[in-house]
């Protein structure tokens, strides 16, 4: 009897860190045969987080081209994991979030009859335009999904909301914690000298992303903000590391690559990345995955968007929606820089987001789902009384009920 084939699909860097413990997870697992299939939405970041976390995809769609429109992404996916799925014959698909690479593998599934495991399901806006496409696409994926993997009791809610049978959905935490942690253990080095130089002194750091499509026609208001406050705070470090989409970095460099205390660099390798996150005193970003990895590394995060499909930190209290407005995000920001209470006040190490073992419950749910094994009790947040043990700028801390506030 053949071993049940999952293969997996991921195309951009943030789907290669959120599905990389999922397939190790897989790879060690004797009752699965793993294949791992890229589409190459993303090109050189993608690679860099396949070799970090020792990833090689069997196959590669080498999908990346300057300037192509969505339809173009979705129709060429379609094709070329269409040709693969016919090859390989998967009896499950793992599709990760919410992008066109996402939601072209449950497409493309469905319509050969596999199964389909949507990884990070149940996140909602109630918006389908924001965040645009990906409020959309995850949709989609879940009308043909088989077993939703939800990260919090949140999205599991929302599912249900939507009649999606509650046999079928898993609170699993989100993988992207389970990658943060391991990350926090390397030993890691910046290439860039300028950041080199930063983390060895004592200088206050304020870490801003910016590159979501729905914020393009904001991008001159976002790169006046930057420019106000670093010109504000003078002895502050501001690191930018600016997305290469030309329409993101024309809006945004005349504003600040004059000022001396923003240092702009390339998008950082992920590893690099998240020492500079854990580096940082104050995150501003429009970055769906940062909302995440920031809380649990103790950062106040300021979100430039109006609404998020992560709404668990914010009810914590760790992330702030803040817009694109440029006077709110300067006084939003000054008010983590200037009051003392009002930084302690978000700067708690709560992790709303899971306890790196989201891998372990995915992969036992789909062994349930295809007859292998049986799942494992879903991850939770705490009851009263209890402890866990948490873990904040990659250390283990204790921390009692009264210190979390639940999804």
């Amino acid at each position: 009897m053949s071993l049940p084939k999952i293969m997996t699909v991921y195309g951009t860097r943030p789907e290669a860190i959120k599905v990389a413990p999922v397939i190790a997870e897989l790879q060690r697992d004797s009752r699965f045969e793993s294949v791992a299939v890229s589409t190459g939405q993303h090109r050189e970041m993608l690679d860099q987080v396949n070799q970090m976390f020792g990833i090689t995809p069997k196959y590669d769609l080498g999908l990346m081209k300057p300037g192509q429109t969505l339809n173009e992404i979705v129709s060429r996916a379609l094709t070329g994991l269409d040709e693969i799925i016919e090859r390989e014959h998967p009896d499950v698909i793992i599709s990760q979030g919410d992008t066109s690479t996402a939601m072209t593998a449950a497409l493309a599934g469905f319509h050969r009859g596999v199964k389909i495991v949507h990884l990070e399901a149940g996140l909602r806006t109630g918006n389908i335009f924001s965040p645009f496409p990906e409020e959309a696409n995850r949709r989609v994926i879940g009308q043909v999904t088989s077993l939703h993997l939800a990260p919090t009791s949140g999205s599991l809610e929302n599912l249900r909301r939507e009649n999606f049978r509650s046999k079928d959905i898993v609170v699993t935490g989100n993988t992207v914690i389970d990658s943060l942690l391991k990350a926090t253990t390397w030993d890691i080095q910046f290439e860039d000298e300028r950041l080199a130089a930063m983390a060895d002194t004592d200088q206050r750091l304020v870490l801003v992303t910016t590159h979501r499509r729905e914020n393009l026609d904001d991008m001159t208001e976002i790169g006046s903000a930057i420019q106000e406050l670093a010109e504000k705070y003078p002895n502050t470090i501001f690191a930018l590391p600016l997305h290469l989409n030309p329409l993101v970095r024309n809006a945004v460099l005349p504003k600040v690559d004059q000022l001396n205390n923003v240092i702009i660099t390339n998008p950082l390798p992920y590893d690099q990345f998240t020492k500079l996150m854990n580096r940082a005193s104050v995150v501003v970003t429009d970055s769906g995955g940062v909302q995440e990895e920031a809380p649990a590394l103790g950062k106040p995060v300021l979100v430039m968007r109006e609404n998020t499909e992560r709404p668990e930190a914010v009810a914590a209290g760790t992330v702030k929606l803040v817009g694109t407005d440029r006077q709110r995000i300067v006084s939003e920001t000054s008010l983590l820089l200037d009051v003392p209470a009002a930084y302690d006040a978000m700067a708690n190490a709560v992790n709303p987001y899971g306890d790196g073992r989201a891998a372990h419950r995915s992969v036992a749910a789909i062994a349930d789902l295809t007859g292998v094994g049986e799942r494992v009790p879903d991850f939770a947040p705490l009851v009263e009384g209890e402890h866990k043990q948490e873990f904040a700028v990659g250390q283990p801390v204790e921390r009692s009920r009264s210190d979390l506030v639940s999804p």
